[in-house]
């Protein structure tokens, strides 16, 4: 049997290794995805070449992760639950669908990965599969085995004669990648404790802001972002300079309870300084140049649309669907948006577009205002005539 892991280099992952090797008598695969920071990729590929990996892979998805899974969310305006701008989520199916590449080119039997039994990414994973590659089987050892502590894995990889440092002992399970940070366990298990401050990753806390504001400005052409201040950038350097400009500011942190997929809730902290002022910018784009009713509806879906990703359905027709919907509007979504960071907050000071619906003539009220005001009087009996014909017949 042959195997691809999902390969992340830590404590879980490198025991999945040797587990893999003895309980299905197996070939492991490792596969790291670069989507963020990483470690360096020879020490994870000794690593897992120690643990018993005959294979290892590591592929930059960088920039296939942020123009074609990021920004096209982006284009969505897709918030979970009004917080979450889905990070972790989105890199789930682009790691998945290079595992379910790599098994078919290696005539791999089963792809695996490290996740629990109660999280969201197993459900990511394993429907990626399942609308890729359904005969493909999937493994998940952390569900199998009674490896239920640190402690225990640690003297499983001892039994093995491999020793690895164990980065994660500390408070927090933390994921990373260019679109966001996801925070969990320790003290944040507790809704009533404020985060504190040694959970902040790289957004700086309000206290630790800069005094003066910061003014940026972004750039879009048909819905994606391509400049900052003026400066063409490509899809990574963007995001990484829009990362540094938030987290310097206290931009993007949301510590929120939300409804995991298999119907607990979860405290989580995430940091999306990046994500967080493109949302921002798209959104007051959108108000300038799109129609109301179809804005409205935009909105609308955009809530279906992180619901599907959130739950593992990045390649399902729903989400294709409504995807298809919000880019309908892309050749509108052309402009340039200023804004001021400070303090944690995100301010627009200015917008504009080729494609503005903006009227100065209507919306004035100077003497060059063009709106005619006698219209209104019949457009107002006649929007208001269902409530009087309700209002007279409501006494019989």
């Amino acid at each position: 049997m042959k195997i691809v892991l999902a390969y992340s280099g830590g404590l879980d992952t490198t025991c999945i290794i040797p587990y893999l090797k003895e309980k299905y008598d197996a070939e492991v695969i490792a596969f790291c995805a670069l989507l963020g920071v990483s470690e360096d990729e020879d020490v994870l590929k000794g690593r897992a070449r120690k643990a018993g990996a005959s294979g290892f892979y590591f592929l930059d998805l960088r920039q296939e992760f942020v123009k074609n899974f990021c920004f096209p969310a982006l284009r969505t305006g897709a918030v979970y639950e009004n917080g979450y701008l889905l990070a972790t989520a989105l890199a789930r199916p682009l790691i998945a669908r290079e595992m379910i590449r790599i098994a078919s080119e290696t005539g791999a039997d089963a792809i695996s990965h490290g996740c629990t039994g109660k999280g969201n990414d197993q459900v990511r994973f394993e429907l990626a599969a399942a609308s890729l590659m359904p005969s493909l089987k999937v493994i998940a050892p952390v569900r199998e085995w009674d490896l239920n502590s640190r402690e225990k894995e640690i003297d499983y990889l001892k039994e093995k004669g491999l020793t690895i440092e164990d980065k994660g002992a500390g408070k927090y399970s933390i994921d990373r990648n260019l679109w966001g940070i996801s925070v969990e366990c320790g003290e944040l298990e507790d809704p009533w404790r404020e985060p504190p401050l040694d959970s902040y990753i790289t957004v700086s806390p309000p206290e630790k802001t800069p005094f003066e504001p910061e003014e940026v400005t972004i750039g879009f052409t048909s819905g994606d972002p391509v400049s900052v201040n003026g400066s063409k950038m490509e899809e990574v350097e963007l995001v990484e300079e829009l990362n540094s400009l938030g987290s310097l500011h206290g931009v993007g942190r949301i510590d929120m309870v939300e409804n995991r997929v298999v119907g607990i809730k979860s405290r989580e902290v995430y940091e999306s300084p990046g994500a967080t002022i493109l949302f921002r910018a798209l959104r007051v784009i959108e108000t300038l140049v799109l129609e109301r009713d179809l804005l409205k509806e935009k909105v609308k879906l955009s809530g279906e649309y992180a619901r599907a990703v959130y739950d593992g359905k990045w390649f399902s027709p729903l989400r294709e669907s409504i995807q298809s919907f919000a880019d309908a509007t892309r050749d509108r979504l052309s402009g340039e948006v200023r804004l001021k960071l400070h303090n944690s907050s995100v301010r627009v000071t200015g917008c504009r577009s080729d494609f503005s619906m903006y009227s100065e003539k209507l919306a004035t009220y100077t003497e060059a205002d063009e709106f005619s005001h006698e219209a209104a009087e019949g457009f107002i009996k006649l929007w208001g005539l269902p409530l009087r014909v309700w209002k007279e017949k409501e006494g019989k």
